[in-house]
């Protein structure tokens, strides 16, 4: 059997001139059938991409190893990563060398390749598929490269560094079955990186990026629609950043004004409202929210607050007018996608979105997702993947009727707490003006 063989690849990596860091040797010793492995940047992925390929097929004539990266430019630099150990020690092994393949004289294979429908679709019976830079590959070639394993039996080995809560290697990794072997490698297990050089990254980076780039965490980052939405709604640390209450006051609080709210229609897709009130000044603060899939209308219509002035996607003209007959006071929101997201955007960064703590998780699990499509004519367009948007749409049916008109009115809101210490500055500038050696007041005339 293959597994009763002992790899030679610490061995080679040995060989070459390298000494394997604590966790390559755990890697390349425990030999999972399926392997997650999520690493720092700079922890060495490449390296022991190219030790486990070449001990594979050294070790077992006619193996064929595939290695998949995201890009050409990514799939080559892999690949001269492989070959190059080889061609340091004029190994005779090497029978042929192309810009992609590695062929040995045992018959074995090592050829690197995009990931490209075009390109992959050929291959059967490999030994093993090796996915770097998992986190960036698209899903649908992932299922497409899977039937390649069927015969063989082969390994599937993912590396990554992560890239936000989504994608193939995230789930794997975070709801994935007992059939994976994880391997977590963050930038304090890897010795070359200096801790000084950590603290000027986070720094530099940010909390989120440094935890995302070195620490091995899932942070919803790059290409988001609405970053650090979480940030921008919870307002400044201990209070909700409107009225003047707090978050702990908040549970128990229940804000006042004009009470609104949001729908996106959907049966396979969820169903998503939200509402909340408008308080005076301004401020659209979220208090609810119903998300539920595969329900009939008349379900969801029994869940809403009935106080509320709704406004829902427009494409919905039938259960709008199913809700007005039931007594619901609502119309049709504005479904311009564009100017929604920037009416959105607006009240985020001017502090007038804010939603009461623990009361609408699914439209903050979405804000983590929503996000802008990597393809070209996409990105040319603006377009965000269409996908991970239904409590963000009903918001967004929602702010872009109530900002209505005011595109160019997205200043930040004053709250009470800002009127109230503009006063007090208004009463100091008074005193600082009375005490001023130019208040004839202050002074006697003398005879």
């Amino acid at each position: 059997m293959r597994e009763t063989h002992p790899l030679p690849s610490i061995n080679l990596m040995r060989a070459f001139g390298l000494e394997p860091d604590p966790w390559q040797l755990q890697v390349l010793e425990a030999r999972p059938k399926r392997l997650l492995l999520n690493c720092s940047r700079q922890a060495g992925k490449s390296t022991t991409v190219a030790m486990l390929a070449l001990g594979e097929a050294v070790m077992f004539p006619k193996t064929l190893v595939l290695m998949l990266s995201r890009s050409l430019r990514q799939s080559t630099e892999l690949f001269r990563s492989v070959s190059d150990f080889f061609f340091q020690k004029r190994s005779p092994m090497v029978r042929k060398k192309s810009g992609h393949e590695l062929q040995l004289s045992n018959d074995s294979r090592i050829i690197s390749l995009p990931c490209s429908g075009d390109t992959i679709r050929g291959f059967a019976n490999v030994k093993v598929l090796i996915i770097d830079e998992a986190a960036r590959v698209p899903d649908d070639l992932y299922r497409t490269v899977r039937p390649m394993l069927a015969v063989s039996g082969g390994r599937l080995i993912c590396m990554s560094t992560p890239y936000g809560k989504r994608g193939f290697f995230y789930e794997a990794w975070a709801h994935g079955g007992p059939e994976w072997t994880r391997f977590e490698v963050p930038a304090s297990r890897v010795p070359r990186i200096s801790a000084e050089f950590l603290e000027e990254e986070r720094r530099n980076l940010g909390e989120s990026w440094f935890r995302q780039e070195y620490c091995c965490s899932f942070e919803a980052l790059e290409g988001l629609v609405y970053p650090d939405f979480a940030r921008h709604i919870q307002g400044e640390p201990g209070a909700l950043a409107t009225g003047g209450f707090s978050t702990a006051a908040s549970a128990t609080a229940t804000p006042t004004g004009r009470p609104v709210g949001g729908i996106d229609f959907g049966f396979r897709n969820p169903f998503a409202a939200l509402w909340g009130v408008v308080d005076r000044d301004d401020v659209l603060i979220l208090t609810g929210e119903h998300y539920e899939r595969n329900r009939p209308l008349s379900y969801h219509a029994a869940k809403l607050p009935r106080q509320v002035r709704w406004y829902a996607d427009p494409s919905g003209a039938g259960e709008i007018s199913e809700l007005k007959r039931a007594g619901f006071t609502i119309s049709g929101g504005k479904n311009a996608l564009r100017p929604g997201i920037a009416a959105v955007t607006a009240r985020l960064q001017s502090g007038r979105l804010k939603v009461l703590p623990g009361c609408c998780p699914n439209l903050l699990a979405e804000a983590e997702l929503y996000r802008y499509s990597d393809e070209a004519a996409d990105k040319r367009a603006e377009t965000p993947v269409d996908d991970h948007n239904h409590a963000l749409a009903a918001l967004r049916y929602l702010v872009a009727k109530l900002d209505e008109g005011r595109a160019v009115h997205a200043r930040r809101v004053e709250t009470r707490d800002d009127k109230a210490r503009k006063r007090v500055e208004r009463a100091l500038q008074k005193q600082r003006e009375w005490l001023s050696v130019s208040n004839d007041a202050l002074w006697t005339r003398s005879n």
